[in-house]
């Protein structure tokens, strides 16, 4: 146990970091990675998840969980209970993992338990449950595998193989909930763990302000927003500024619009005063279409 605890360890240099789109902003509930003091979260049985201190690509000190009892011949249920995540607000949850695990078949006199997965799980709850739960009350997200496992000659190369998997958490109603991971018999090693729910971003289109939305959990669903006017600006009554913000967090399908109030002109996302447009006429031009927009 301890030569894999201390052939895993070497591990943790080199870590991968996703490129971020420009149209969606990601509201990170939890990110292990930014964590440097102690995660502290719920192992049992006491042999069996760990948590250790490593560093990053930039050789910033982060926290991981691993467990290899692959040498053991009884079948391994070691459950890993995360502390208790807030959704605020956030309807489509997405849960990113970032995780070795070693190929059986390169672990040398190894038991027929040996497993090449491990199980992601959550249970909701309004407030925190503490360092006891059941395991019945779990719900099973999915089964997680690697798409590349390490052997013993990429330990001695020191060759990294990461695995990066996302899953979602959909129609939650309580306040927040805890994540679980049960190993079942693999050599595995939990780098990184990153919770984030989507958003649209506050936007100006077609002169009116639309605010942060954020994304439904259904993957169809579309979010209807109204918009209000820019300054200086009126809406157009017969078609008045929406637009859709979509479950990936992008908005869609803008309709309607506001126009500059007599006197301005539109500039960048804005309505601009003319420069010799005399203030009186403005005024009076404004005080004639509101009495115009009365009669009709």
């Amino acid at each position: 146990m301890e030569l894999f605890k201390t052939q895993m360890s070497v591990l943790w240099i080199l870590l991968l970091n996703g490129n971020k789109g420009c149209h969606t902003e990601e509201v990170v509930l939890l990110n292990s990675k930014e964590t440097q003091a102690e995660l502290g979260w719920t192992s049992h049985p006491s042999n069996g998840w760990e948590e250790i201190s490593g560093v990053d690509e930039k050789y910033k000190p982060i926290r991981t969980y691993q467990v290899c009892n692959v040498m053991e011949p009884a079948l391994q249920n070691n459950w890993l209970q995360t502390g208790w995540v807030a959704r605020r607000g956030g309807q489509r949850i997405f849960v990113e993992l970032q995780f070795t695990l070693r190929d059986c078949n390169s672990i040398p006199g190894v038991a027929g338990t040996c497993k090449e997965t491990f199980n992601l799980l959550y249970v909701e709850s309004d407030k925190d449950l503490g360092r006891v739960t059941r395991e019945e009350r779990y719900t099973k997200i999915d089964t997680i595998a690697a798409d590349e496992s390490f052997t013993q000659g990429d330990l001695g190369e020191r060759k990294m193989k990461l695995n990066t998997e996302v899953r979602e958490i959909g129609h939650l109603n309580r306040k927040g909930f805890h994540l679980a991971f049960q190993d079942v018999g693999a050599c595995v090693a939990l780098v990184a763990v990153r919770v984030y729910y989507k958003r649209c971003l506050a936007t100006v289109q077609n002169l009116a302000v639309f605010s942060d939305t954020v994304a439904e959990a259904a993957f169809a669903t579309l979010v209807e927003v109204r918009g209000a006017c820019v300054n200086n600006s009126e809406v157009d009554t017969d078609s008045p500024p929406r637009m859709h913000c979509s479950a990936e967090g992008e908005w869609l399908v803008p309709i309607g619009k506001c126009s500059c109030s007599a006197g301005y002109e539109e500039g960048h996302s804005s309505c601009e005063g003319l420069p010799h447009f005399p203030a009186l006429l403005v005024t009076k031009a404004n005080m004639y279409r509101t009495r115009t927009l009365q009669l009709c």
